[in-house]
């Protein structure tokens, strides 16, 4: 009983040291944490579907079960479970980019960053903050004031380098992957990285096993700003949300910005929700491709691409 009572004491100092990464100190990533508390056998693998009209690019929230085909690793699987909820709770995690060379337009984050909570979160949901340059630090834990998360907001300041991946990675492992319900990323970033332990394929499998949508705001295309396009970062902050089925808005100014959070808003709120049990009976861990298919033509799916199984 004492030796599990250490190995938990153990493990809670492990929790408290690693999200709150310090500028200067030497990180590293050890084992997953939720390998270490929250290993569960899941049989019904869920996932949550938007769906768009090609032409106007507007929800399309009227569909059936029938509606669907599902696919894991090219095999046609058994929708067991379907819903359309619209008005299911959100839990979010803001990560804000405060390294140096977001300097200057430190400002639009700040601003981006409030506008997003004020204009999108109700009574039910809860948020919370996270801030990355040479470390990462939680600035707010989960709460549904979002004038709490704006006092934290309008202190943020800048320097060092960038842990996006870090920053990605920890959140999910130590915070989203206990919660449930409707889960979202949203990355206030130019996408570089230059000081992660983690790499990005590291970073997107654990966003998957947590089942947390990635949604990026980029602020590379600052024409706002004077600044010219930084197609690199851009492209791995949209791997990153194409992969966890998320979408990445590029705004120019803030004005740009409320369409963009409308658009996040609603589409957490409309997803579809489909549950199959695979029929691979594995358990081995592995990586397994999701692929969705609906019969209508002019109609575009956004979903997360796949999942990994479980080990037990």
């Amino acid at each position: 009983m004492l030796h599990r009572s250490l190995r938990l004491f153990a493990m809670l100092l492990t929790f408290g040291a690693i999200l709150s990464f310090l500028p200067g100190q030497e990180k590293r990533l050890p084992e997953r944490i939720s390998d270490q508390t929250y290993r569960v056998s899941v049989d019904l693998v869920n996932v949550l579907c938007s769906v768009f009209d090609k032409k106007t690019n507007s929800f399309v929230t009227n569909l059936t079960r029938d509606d669907f085909l599902i696919y894991e690793d090219n095999q046609p699987q058994e929708i067991r479970n379907f819903s359309r909820e619209t008005d299911l709770p959100l839990t979010i995690a803001m990560l804000v980019d405060t390294s140096g060379s977001v300097t200057p337009k430190l400002k639009f984050e700040q601003e981006a960053a409030i506008a997003f909570f004020q204009s999108v979160m109700r009574e039910k949901d809860r948020a919370m903050l996270v801030k990355f340059d040479s470390g990462v630090s939680m600035l707010q834990d989960f709460t549904n004031d979002p004038n709490k998360l704006a006092d934290k907001i309008k202190k943020l300041k800048t320097g060092g380098g960038t842990t996006l991946y870090d920053a990605i990675y920890v959140t999910c492992d130590e915070k989203l992957i206990r919660e449930t319900g409707r889960k979202a990323i949203i990355i206030l970033s130019d996408g570089d990285d230059m000081s992660s332990r983690a790499t990005l394929e590291q970073a997107t499998e654990m966003a998957l096993r947590a089942e947390t949508t990635v949604f990026a705001v980029s602020i590379s295309k600052g024409g706002f700003f004077g600044v010219g396009d930084k197609s690199e970062g851009d492209s791995i902050l949209k791997e990153i949300a194409n992969a966890t089925g998320g979408r990445i808005f590029f705004p120019f100014k803030v004005e740009e910005l409320d369409e963009a959070f409308r658009q996040i808003s609603q589409e957490l709120r409309s997803q579809y929700s489909l549950g199959y049990v695979s029929n691979n009976p594995g358990k081995r861990g592995e990586y397994r491709k999701i692929e969705i298919k609906v019969q209508e033509k002019d109609l575009k799916l956004s979903y997360r691409k796949g999942y990994y199984a479980p080990t037990s």
